[in-house]
């Protein structure tokens, strides 16, 4: 009876799980149609070949890490957003989302720039034959869509900072629509297409991210939008605003680089160990991301919700918002933590379904081990989730990438590279390491939390103080 007095509780209050579950669940349906893109995806790549799935994700994740610098700097807009929002100064909004499209111009300009040089890069990591060809040809045409990727996650936080979760999540599950019908047509050569194996998912991709980038084009041209946020009035190059963003949002981009650097490093060196293990781990990764991406929609609602009440001045709601998230994910990854260490094959065999069965025989048997590490792994990687993103929320990004900057190079990639380069080991002492790395980072962002600076933070500008007006204004009410 007390369990169910404190959940009913718990459920209403400000900061509560019906409040987070409003802004959470339409971002884990969105966040979700991004694991099933990259799940079916890969899936599609291990029918075609060992080589193309191989080669998929180190091309992959080092796209997304020349990416990643400006993706985290340019969606930082959205705590500005939420920010902002709380605090009532909506015309301050639109010019922040412009700042962000500005990054997101620049980051357009350096993965061109990558691409002339993507065969040296690959040639010199040294997977060899058809992996590391397939691995060239699948970064170029990544590295094309580069600019409306950047774009739209800083369009997207428009919504997501004003808690409309619900327009993101419908953008994100077209767009997911475009990629696999892609995928469908161009790797297969479906429907009258050319059979293009990775480089047709390589277009497919492309063509998902100018979707969602044209989307959210079209509905920036609300009028209602405009009047109230600015979204077109403020497009001018804003050098105070562009500063801030610089401040607060760089960091979170230098740690997103490093995050998913240190990770396609491990993906490097776990190559070096041949097709099967890189086979292996690329599969173990996918099926994690299956069920991690969607608890990443709580980290932005985590992220949405501290950064809306510490604009309201309003911590305490704050911090309980922060709790209530870790509950509901904690809970959802031991879940599935379960099924992955209980029932493997539930996960592995859509890998297997058309795959070679001779060629596909080690590579099953090593991702069940793997994603026995996933199941341990997954279940200390809430705190990454949720507590990090409380920190990113509030502006706490020099703290977030400081740790990113230690804990990567100590704890993963230098014992990586001396474990599988240097000593020799082999795949399962590369992945305990990657699992000590997610574990003491996540307590690490768990301890500065609990540490409370947090709360005093702020990523906009104090307002200037105000005066009573003469006429006492009419009270509003604004309707969601």
């Amino acid at each position: 009876m007390r369990i169910n007095r404190y959940l009913t509780g718990r459920w209403r209050e400000e900061g509560g799980y019906h409040e987070v579950l409003v802004i959470a669940l339409p971002l884990i349906l969105s966040t979700g149609s991004w694991s099933v893109q990259h799940f079916v995806d890969r899936m599609f790549l291990t029918w075609y070949s060992p080589e193309a799935i191989a080669a998929s994700m180190p091309a992959g994740l080092l796209n997304f890490t020349v990416m990643s610098l400006f993706i985290g700097t340019a969606s930082y807009v959205g705590t500005f957003v939420a920010q902002y929002y709380g605090a009532r100064r909506y015309e301050k909004v639109g010019p922040a989302i412009w700042q962000g499209i500005y990054v997101a111009m620049l980051g357009a300009v350096v993965a061109a720039a990558c691409i002339p040089f993507a065969g040296v890069f690959f040639r010199w990591i040294g997977h060899g034959g058809l992996v590391e060809e397939y691995e060239t040809i699948f970064f170029q045409v990544l590295c094309l869509g580069a600019g409306p990727v950047i774009a739209s996650s800083a369009m997207s936080g428009f919504f997501s900072g004003l808690g409309k979760t619900w327009v993101v999540m419908w953008v994100n599950i077209f767009a997911t629509l475009v990629t696999l019908v892609g995928d469908y047509l161009l790797v297969f050569g479906h429907g009258g297409f050319p059979r293009l194996g990775i480089m047709g998912a390589g277009i497919a991709t492309v063509l998902s991210a100018f979707f969602s980038f044209s989307v959210y084009l079209i509905l920036f041209y609300r009028r209602s939008y405009n009047e109230k946020y600015h979204l077109l009035k403020g497009w001018r190059f804003d050098r105070a605003m562009f500063g801030r963003l610089l401040y607060f949002g760089f960091p979170n981009g230098v740690q997103f680089f490093l995050d998913v650097a240190g990770f396609t490093a491990f993906l490097f060196f776990i190559g070096r160990l041949g097709t099967t293990s890189l086979a292996a781990t690329n599969i173990a990764f996918n099926i994690n991301t299956l069920a991690f991406m969607p608890m990443l929609g709580f980290g932005i609602a985590t992220s949405i919700l501290v950064g809306q009440n510490l604009g309201a001045n309003r911590p305490g709601v704050a911090e309980k918002s922060v709790y209530s998230c870790f509950h509901i994910t904690f809970a959802y990854m031991a879940m599935v933590a379960l099924l992955f260490a209980v029932v493997p094959d539930l996960f592995i065999d859509p890998f297997a379904a058309q795959a070679q069965a001779k060629d596909f025989a080690q590579i099953r048997q090593t991702t069940i081990v793997l994603l026995r590490f996933v199941a341990v792994y997954s279940i200390f990687d809430t705190l990454n989730i949720i507590f990090a993103s409380a920190l990113r929320g509030a502006g706490d990004t020099r703290y977030v990438m400081i740790m990113i900057v230690f804990i990567s190079s100590l704890v993963l990639v230098a014992p990586s590279y001396i474990a599988m380069i240097v000593l020799k080991k082999g795949i399962y002492t590369g992945w305990t390491i990657a699992s000590a790395y997610v574990i003491i980072l996540g307590f690490s962002f768990l301890f500065r939390f609990l540490g409370g600076k947090w709360k005093s933070m702020r990523v906009i500008e104090e307002s200037a103080p105000s005066f009573p007006s003469t006429i006492p204004e009419t009270p509003t009410m604004e309707i969601h």
